[in-house]
């Protein structure tokens, strides 16, 4: 295996009382090889011990970690430095090996305090609670408050990278690559291992495994078809200086200098008319495909036919242009 395929860092690991990693936090990582202990950049995590379990009834340890990026998922250390990975845009989209993540991460309770373990959860809030109280009596902001119940934590509590602008930090998962240039607006949302490879739009959502090229759009509501629920192993993605349209949705995958029309959803087996305007000229008969035929072609319109109610794809020879001065972020 190349260097390359391998990844290393220290990080801190939250455990709980059953010893279950909730979390962990690497502030740098490196591809290739680990070097020996002596060489190793440590962050002062060496020297942090182990401390008794605070309030939350959690720890933090420090974890040397070295991940064969190829292989199989380790554990949480090891699968909290793959997301960390691609948050840091050290590893681009469908390029690690995440099967299995979802088994090796502990569903987690969100809070403005940190994670806490599920169980429990009621009992270390009053202890938390009061534990603060005690600090700052009467303090308003001593009240736990529960962000999420969830295997992945929001990006931005552990990667924030340059150039982006987030509107909602909760709909951005860690494992998103967000490229520079690009902007999430309040209502879009990233997946993990998905994203963005240049100055982008997100409106609507990035689902797992999606990505999305250089100056392309994807409007507000509109949707990316990924592949976690359904099972499906094909990855959908957008090319460069494309649109979806508000409210649309596609479930193949679009090139270069593309458009689906607002409000107009494109899977594998939508039936759409290729409108030729040679043959329109000659009066034959336009063909007739399936939404998969046309996956990953450039230069194409789709559209419904307002008259006929009927999906179409035309050709167009420009694609679309972004604001500049939007995205200089």
């Amino acid at each position: 295996m190349s260097d390359e395929r391998t990844a290393w860092g220290w990080g801190l690991a939250s455990i709980d009382e059953s010893g279950a990693t909730l979390d962990a936090w690497y502030p740098e990582l490196h591809l290739g090889d680990a070097p020996s202990e002596s060489a190793r950049p440590k962050h002062g995590f060496d020297g942090v011990s182990h401390e008794e379990p605070d309030a939350r009834g959690v720890k933090r340890v420090p974890v040397f970690t070295v991940s064969q990026l190829d292989g199989e998922i380790v554990d949480a250390a090891d699968a909290y430095l793959r997301l960390h990975l691609l948050s840091m845009r050290l590893a681009k989209p469908n390029t690690l090996n995440l099967d299995g993540i979802f088994a090796k991460l502990t569903n987690v309770v969100w809070t403005n305090y940190g994670p806490f373990a599920v169980e429990n959860f009621a009992q270390r809030k009053l202890d938390v609670e009061a534990a603060a109280m005690r600090v700052n009596p009467g303090v308003p902001h001593a009240a736990v408050n529960v962000l999420s119940i969830d295997k992945f934590p929001r990006m931005v509590d552990y990667v924030v990278p340059t150039g982006v602008r987030i509107g909602d930090a909760d709909r951005v998962r860690l494992g998103a690559y967000l490229s520079e240039g690009t902007t999430v607006m309040h209502a879009g949302f990233v997946n993990y291992n998905a994203g963005t490879l240049g100055t982008s739009m997100v409106e609507g959502r990035i689902s797992q495994g999606v990505v999305v090229g250089d100056g392309s759009d994807i409007g507000g509501g509109a949707s990316t078809m990924g592949t976690l629920s359904g099972g499906g192993k094909l990855r959908n993605s957008i090319g460069e200086h494309s649109l979806v349209g508000a409210n649309a949705g596609i479930g193949i995958s679009l090139g270069d200098n593309c458009v689906v029309e607002a409000g107009l959803y494109v899977t594998a087996g939508t039936k759409i008319t290729v409108v030729d305007k040679a043959k329109k000229a000659a009066g034959k008969p336009f063909d007739v495909v399936k939404g998969a035929d046309l996956s990953g072609k450039d230069n194409l319109l789709f559209i419904r036919n307002s008259i006929t109610g009927g999906i179409e794809a035309r050709q167009r020879k420009t694609g679309i242009e972004l604001n500049a001065a939007l995205h200089k972020n």
